[in-house]
């Protein structure tokens, strides 16, 4: 966990996919010209995204698990008219 890492956990899925996007392409453009300085540093934040986005959707899967243990399956989620 980077030590001036925000709190992710109040960001939508869209905003946290968004600004690890945004972070990929710096650390892309970092590492093609430079500061290499700053990589260390983009990828402990990467990885704190990369977690988090884990931790969500482990917790969906976990979720859909439930349901279909419960035998409501996909009902109410999936809609095919």
């Amino acid at each position: 966990m980077h030590p001036l890492g925000t709190n992710l956990t109040t960001l939508s899925d869209d905003e946290l996919h968004q600004k690890f996007g945004d972070l990929t392409k710096r650390f892309n453009q970092a590492y093609r010209m430079g500061p290499h300085s700053v990589l260390p540093q983009l990828q402990m934040i990467m990885a704190d995204y990369q977690n988090e986005i884990n931790n969500r959707n482990t917790r969906k899967m976990e979720e859909l698990m439930e349901r279909a243990a419960q035998g409501k399956g996909f009902t109410g989620i999936i809609d095919i008219k």
